[in-house]
């Protein structure tokens, strides 16, 4: 049996927690796709942990994690994380687990991002430069370099090929920069890696399942990042959405039981791209402010804006959500007046669907509008303590999307979870 957590939006809703939250429900913490400009940010005890490649599983020390093959790796980032959980004493090789099948990422892949990403000057699609487009590239172009690759004597020799092709396109876009130092620290985390367990991905999950175990799959940024549902071009290289389980794991589609997605009560997007409530005045610098909207990876400043119920519809039908937990709805916890979108007025003409390009068209959003609470949320315990206008406002999201919030994150705690 497996459950999903994912994002409904464009990254950042809370994942992390969220997963942290529920492992110790769980024997198995899965990643099935995206690399590390994913962030995950935990709170252990009163220090904060952002994660980009390790699951968020990883602080339970009776929970089993496992990088699938639907993830590109980047063994440096790796080394770094699995040091960080060292310092909390978690000894990685008792609970992390490598898939043979996933895919390496390497310092010619990072080169090419940046390189890719400066000539397009001003139609930049906000690439976190981590190399993770140029290695999912090379995965469909069959160049790519696998972890089990590692294990094999003909590694390096493979290594200069692939680095020797890349350094052909690097010629093309007149990219002078010297990587030698990121080659140094490569093949210092590649025997990093050799140490750890890597293991028959598939075949290890799939018998897990037959054991019994219950696996907790840990979606990367968000549904509207999606390759072929996201707001193309601005997407990940990667499929966002609960389908990308079966792929990036390796698991069969009725494996797949509880999808839980994951929203903020309001709508943020960090980088470039189509974002119809977005906030271009104070009160999106207000929204900011309070929910610390900066990016995990990055630090770049968040866009914000009001919940979007058209895209939130369309991310629930995506993925067939069973559960909606609802982050960030404290930072709401101050506003006067509450807005949501209900629908799209697309060049004149009101819908509820998205459109195919939403670069392509005039989208200006159609809000209903709700009033404030006015309550410190940060202190409620149970359901029966919210305000009635925080009822009314879960309530209209639930009707409109069809897919019931079942949960109610009111803070960065791990404890700050309201049970509905």
């Amino acid at each position: 049996m497996v459950d999903v957590i994912l994002g409904l939006q464009w990254g950042d809703e809370g994942k992390g927690k969220i997963v942290d939250y529920f492992a110790p429900k769980y024997d198995i913490v899965a990643r099935f796709q995206g690399g590390p400009n994913a962030g995950h940010t935990l709170y252990v005890g009163d220090k904060k942990v952002v994660l980009h490649q390790i699951p968020s599983g990883i602080f339970h020390q009776g929970t089993v994690n496992i990088i699938g093959n639907g993830v590109v790796l980047d063994p440096v980032t790796l080394k770094r994380e699995c040091d960080t959980v060292a310092s909390f004493g978690i000894d990685v090789r008792k609970n992390l687990f490598i898939a043979q099948r996933t895919n390496i990422i390497v310092p010619t892949h990072r080169a090419l991002d940046k390189a890719s990403e400066m000539q397009k000057g001003d139609s930049k699609i906000g690439s976190t430069l981590k190399g993770i487009g140029p290695a999912y590239m090379d995965k469909t172009g069959r160049n790519a370099l696998r972890v089990g690759d590692l294990l094999d004597k003909s590694f390096t020799t493979n290594y200069i090929k692939l680095r020797l092709k890349h350094q052909k396109l690097l010629d093309n876009y007149h990219f002078i920069e010297d990587i030698s130092a990121w080659e140094e620290e490569f093949f210092d985390a590649i025997e990093f890696l050799r140490t750890l367990n890597i293991v028959n991905g598939e075949y290890f999950i799939n018998n897990k399942i037959k054991e019994g175990k219950k696996v907790l799959a840990e979606g990367a940024q968000g549904s509207m990042l999606d390759i072929d549902f996201g707001t193309f071009p601005f997407v990940t290289s990667s499929s966002t959405i609960s389908a990308g389980v079966c792929n990036g794991l390796g698991v069969a589609p009725q494996q797949i039981n509880d999808v839980l997605g994951v929203t903020k009560a309001y709508c943020t997007r960090v980088g470039g791209g189509p974002f119809p409530t977005e906030l271009e005045d104070a009160t999106g610098e207000e929204l900011r402010k309070i929910g610390s909207e900066f990016g995990a990876t990055t630090g770049r400043p968040r866009r914000c804006g009001w919940i979007d119920l058209v895209a939130l519809k369309y991310t629930c039908m995506l993925n067939g959500v069973t559960k909606v937990v609802m982050t960030k709805a404290d930072v709401l916890d101050s506003f006067e007046e509450l807005n949501v979108c209900t629908a799209y007025n697309v060049d004149g003409k009101e819908t509820e669907e998205v459109p195919f390009q939403l670069t392509r068209v005039k989208t200006e959003p159609i809000y209903k509008s709700f009033a404030g609470w006015h309550t410190d949320s940060t202190q409620l315990k149970d359901a029966a303590q919210l305000p009635q206008n925080m009822s009314t406002y879960i309530d209209f999201i639930n009707s409109y999307v069809g897919a019931p919030v079942k949960y109610v994150s009111n803070g960065p705690g791990r404890e700050q979870i309201i049970h509905l």
